[in-house]
């Protein structure tokens, strides 16, 4: 049978600009006659001129040496110890925007965010500009019970970046757009989750689970008929039309016996080596699942610290599942029966871990507390101030734990925050999301204010 289609509101493709890893030109020339060609010269290296090889340069007195085996990774190292204390900020209107949730790297300019109002927009990072995402919608009326308020709380991008996925107009439907025109393919809003989706990871290219808070696991098989198909597909309005999919799998998350009512899957990440999906439950457990065309458990493990578990992320290099509570940082290696790497605290006041990211082997910590930490989980302690030089100071004095504060923000100064809050002036914001673009070497960096009542927003690039 053929999928259902729906059309949507006719729009313009946001003019994304395609992503350059790189930029290189190859030059050919035509040699007339048959005589032997001329010896070229070799060429030189080009000269790498940016700081953190200066520094490099610097400290292991490289100038003039040929690269030694192992340099690339040792300066790659480097460079992700280096960075945090060099990142400088920027903050990003977002006019009356409610709570960025969600954010993803398109190219090099422009990143996509999710908020708490249900808005999908793409904010270019050098020019400001945002550029608003239709929805889709499900192919039925809305639910009776429609509970307003969750927004879009998952943002990921497929290996090959071909794909997005997020959620719909309907917070409980899986939205699958095509990059880089941000096209509508195939919505997920048949047979899938009862209630809203709060994490997205892909197992492949055409393969994706969604987490609910229903406490369920869907997968969804991306059919590539539709990938190609879906390009010429428009109603005779001219409306784009996308395609209606239902789950080839869902498994239900299982029951604590301490607190049964509470396994709203929260948080997801992927492990590509192994072919296992981590989950994480409100009830304060960590499952592992074998991903194959199905999911079928392996484990579930009791986290340490039950309360507020909403982030996860996982380190390839480590084999380093990490989970982020209400005021720690867990780490999980679900291959070994004792774990080695004991806890971090972020010592935020209780606000909490609201967003986590691996490189190598630093963690980014956003808190509730509107502060970026940066953890090195090799050395098992927080990345330090460097204290300023004088002729006083010793060479090897390391200074403070290393925080960066974001900026205010915008708040929205109604009634609510007049009556409830007492017209403080200014809140925190919460770090909901953040992500890197390490070949440009910035960070961007999302959330708004913690407590649910209040209405705000902070974005920030940092380079």
């Amino acid at each position: 049978m053929a999928p259902q289609q729906t059309g949507s509101r006719k729009r313009k493709a946001p003019a994304l600009q395609e992503a350059a890893a790189g930029s290189s030109s190859q030059v050919t020339a035509a040699v007339d006659g048959d005589g032997p060609l001329p010896l070229k010269k070799p060429k030189r290296p080009a000269a790498r001129r940016s700081l953190v090889n200066y520094l490099k340069g610097r400290e292991v007195g490289a100038r003039g040496r040929a690269r030694l085996p192992g340099f690339d990774g040792e300066l790659r190292g480097f460079a992700v110890r280096k960075l945090p204390e060099l990142l400088q900020e920027r903050e990003l209107s977002l006019g009356t925007l409610n709570k960025v949730f969600a954010s993803q790297w398109l190219n090099v300019r422009q990143v996509v965010c999710g908020t708490k109002c249900n808005t999908l927009f793409v904010v270019d990072v050098q020019s400001g500009q945002i550029t608003r995402i239709p929805l889709m919608r499900d192919r039925g009326p809305p639910p009776a019970r429609a509970q307003p308020g969750c927004g879009i709380h998952a943002i990921q991008l497929n290996p090959s970046k071909t794909l997005l996925a997020t959620g719909g107009e309907n917070p409980n439907s899986l939205a699958i757009y095509q990059l880089p025109t941000l096209d509508p393919m195939c919505l997920g809003d048949r047979h899938g989750h009862k209630d809203w989706i709060f994490a997205i990871a892909w197992m492949s290219d055409t393969v994706a689970v969604s987490g609910s808070r229903d406490g369920t696991l869907a997968l969804w098989k991306i059919d590539p008929d539709i990938f190609q198909g879906s390009i010429a597909w428009h109603s005779d309005a001219g409306l784009p039309v996308y395609a209606h999919i239902r789950p080839r799998d869902v498994e239900n998350i299982p029951r604590a016996s301490t607190n049964p009512s509470n396994r709203k899957v929260r948080a997801l990440a992927f492990s590509a080596k192994n072919q296992e999906l981590g989950a994480v439950s409100l009830d304060g457990y960590f499952h592992l699942w074998k991903a194959r065309s199905t999911l079928s458990r392996l484990l579930s493990i009791r986290l340490p610290y039950c309360r507020e578990n909403v982030c996860l992320t996982y380190c390839d290099e480590l084999s380093l599942y990490a989970v982020g509570s209400q005021s720690h940082v867990s780490f999980l290696d679900p291959r070994q029966r004792q774990q080695n790497i004991r806890p971090l605290c972020s010592r935020e006041g209780g606000t909490g871990v609201r967003s986590l990211s691996f490189y190598e082997h630093i963690i980014t910590v956003g808190t509730g507390h509107g502060s970026l930490l940066f953890y090195d989980v090799r050395a098992q302690k927080f990345l330090e101030e460097r204290a300023s030089v004088s002729l006083y100071s010793s060479p090897g004095h390391a200074g403070r734990k290393l925080k960066l504060t974001c900026g205010r923000g915008w708040l929205n100064h109604d009634d609510l925050w007049v009556n409830y809050f007492g017209g403080i002036g200014e809140f925190p914001n919460a770090l909901y999301t953040h992500c890197y673009n390490w070949p440009e070497m910035k960070l961007f960096v999302a959330g708004g204010p913690l407590p649910s009542g209040l209405h705000g927003n902070y974005a920030g690039l940092w380079s």
